[in-house]
């Protein structure tokens, strides 16, 4: 006899997965660009309306879930964010980039911002620790 397993209520739809994988194949051809041309990008798509932060977070899932584990380059927090701000935008809505730092110890991290608050800013263990945002695009 099979089972069936239920689906996880947090799996991206397919459209969802669609988007995200054009999303973040966008965002790896971008990011051999230098940064001022990244936030160039991102810039020009500030004249779509903001996005709400349900339809950003479901995004920022399903590029988390497409992100392939075999790509031999750099798929980190500020690829994953840019192609979020990316997949929101193919949607018809903008969400903003941004990127800041912090110390002790140093580090650097890069998140997609909505009204509602920010998508992919998990302090981890750093909670006494936040982030200080350095620069938020558009």
């Amino acid at each position: 006899m099979t089972q069936m397993t239920p689906i996880p209520l947090d799996t991206p739809t397919l459209l969802e997965r669609a988007v995200a994988t054009v999303g973040l194949a966008l965002s790896l051809a971008v990011g051999c660009l230098p940064l001022r041309h990244r936030i160039a990008v991102v810039r020009a798509l500030r004249r779509l309306p903001a996005a709400g932060r349900e339809r950003v977070v479901r995004l920022d899932m399903a590029v988390r879930h497409v992100t392939p584990t075999w790509w031999p380059g750099r798929i980190a927090c500020m690829e994953i964010s840019l192609a979020t701000v990316l997949a929101t935008a193919l949607t018809g809505r903008h969400a903003s980039w941004a990127l800041g730092a912090r110390r002790l110890p140093d580090a650097a991290h890069a998140w997609v911002d909505t009204v509602e608050g920010p998508v992919g800013h998990d302090v981890g263990d750093g909670a006494d620790r936040p982030y200080t945002r350095v620069l938020s695009v558009p």
